[in-house]
C-alpha cells in the first residue's frame, strides 16, 4: 500500500481501517479497527515521548502493517513533519529525525554500516518493535546518546501499549505501560491487557509475563512456544536469548511431539549442526538442551521478518 492509498482510506467516510496481523503465530488475518482508536493510540505515544508539532517523523516501514500505518496517524494527530523513504532492510534518509520506528533487522543492518550508524545515533526517539530484541542488539544500542525504546504491543492494540528503555541509566528489561492501560495475569500467567482507549474488550495475550508491584511488566515467553518436555516447561524464547551471543548464524528453537517426553526441544540452524550442538551442551542446562538438531537452508520468517513459529514446527516434524 502506498502513502497516497492509505491517506485516501483515512480521509474517506468510513470510521474503520483495514489492517492485517503479522502472521508470526499463524496465517495473517484482516482486522477492521476504528480510526478514533488509532488516533487515541497515537496521542498516547506522542504524549509519552514528548513529541510536539513540527517534529520530524520517519516512515521507513511498510504501510501493509499496523506499525507503518500508525507512524502516519501519529504524524497526523501531532502535526509532525513526515519524512518518507522506501521500506527496506537498511533505510536511508537525510536530515534530522526526531522520531522513528523500526524493526530489529533494520536497526541491526544500520548499525553495521558506518553512515547508517551515525544517522541512527542522531534520531532523538527511536522505537523498535515487531520481534524480540536480542542481547547483542541491546548491547550495541546501550551507549546511544538519545532515546532508544523497545515496544510491546500487537495489531489488536494498534501498535504498542508499553515501552522500555534500551539505553542509558534507565535501560531495563521491564516495560512501562501507558497511563490508561491496566494489566493483570490469568491462571496461565499470561498477560491480560485492559486498554479501553484502543480495545473494546480486555485482550488475553499468549505472552507469559511477570508483573511488578509498580505496574511494570516483563515478558518471559509465549504460551504457544512453551515446550513441555519430561515434566519441564521450557520457554523457546529464553533458550534463544541464551544462545544468541554464541551462535552467529540464523537459528530458531522449536519443538516436535515425542513418545517418551511428550515434546522435545528442536534447534533449526542455517549453520553447522555439530557447532550448534557443542554450543548448546556448553551453555544450556542439561534438561533444556535440544534433543534434535536440524540444518535448514533458511530459517522461516513471516512477511515482516518475524520468526514463523508454525512453519518451524512443521520443519522440525518433517525431520
Amino acid at each position: 500500500m502506498s502513502l497516497e492509498e492509505f491517506l485516501t482510506e483515512w480521509h474517506n467516510d468510513s470510521p474503520l481501517v483495514l489492517v492485517h496481523t503479522s502472521g508470526s503465530t499463524g496465517t495473517p488475518k484482516p482486522v477492521l479497527v476504528e480510526k478514533r482508536r488509532m488516533l487515541a493510540s497515537a496521542r498516547v505515544t506522542c504524549d509519552f515521548l514528548g513529541l510536539k508539532p513540527g517534529d520530524t517523523a520517519l516512515l521507513c516501514m511498510s504501510l501493509d502493517y499496523i506499525a507503518g500505518k500508525m507512524m502516519v496517524v501519529r504524524s497526523l494527530e501531532r502535526h509532525l513533519q513526515l519524512v518518507t523513504v522506501p521500506p527496506s532492510g537498511k533505510p536511508v534518509w537525510s536530515g534530522t529525525i526526531d522520531f522513528a520506528a523500526m524493526v530489529p533487522l533494520q536497526v541491526w543492518n544500520l548499525l553495521h554500516d558506518p553512515e547508517g550508524r551515525l544517522r541512527l545515533m542522531q534520531v532523538r526517539h527511536l522505537i523498535i518493535g515487531g520481534s524480540a530484541i536480542d542481547n547483542d542488539l541491546a548491547a550495541a544500542l546501550s551507549g546511544f546518546p538519545n532515546y532508544v525504546w523497545s515496544t510491546y504491543g500487537m495489531t489488536e492494540t494498534l501498535s504498542h501499549i508499553a515501552l522500555r528503555r534500551l539505553n542509558g541509566p534507565e535501560a531495563s528489561q521491564w516495560y512501562t505501560p501507558f497511563p490508561s492501560v491496566k494489566l493483570s495475569l490469568n491462571d496461565e500467567q499470561c498477560l491480560v491487557i485492559d486498554a479501553p482507549e484502543v480495545c473494546d474488550e480486555c485482550l488475553v495475550t499468549n505472552d507469559i509475563a511477570e508483573l511488578a508491584a509498580d505496574g511494570r511488566f516483563k515478558i518471559l515467553g509465549r504460551k504457544d512456544n512453551v515446550i513441555c518436555s519430561g515434566g519441564l516447561k521450557i520457554h523457546a524464547e529464553e533458550l534463544e536469548r541464551q544462545l544468541h551471543p554464541h551462535l552467529r548464524v540464523p537459528f530458531i528453537i522449536t519443538k516436535r511431539p515425542d513418545e517418551k517426553f511428550g515434546e522435545m526441544v528442536v534447534l533449526l540452524t542455517e549453520g553447522s549442526v555439530d557447532e550448534a550442538r557443542d554450543v548448546c551442551e556448553t551453555i544450556l542446562p542439561k534438561f533444556h538442551r535440544p534433543r534434535a538438531y536440524v540444518h535448514v537452508d533458511c530459517i522461516p520468517l513471516t512477511a515482516n521478518g518475524k520468526p514463523a513459529r508454525k512453519e518451524a514446527q512443521q520443519l522440525a516434524a518433517g525431520h
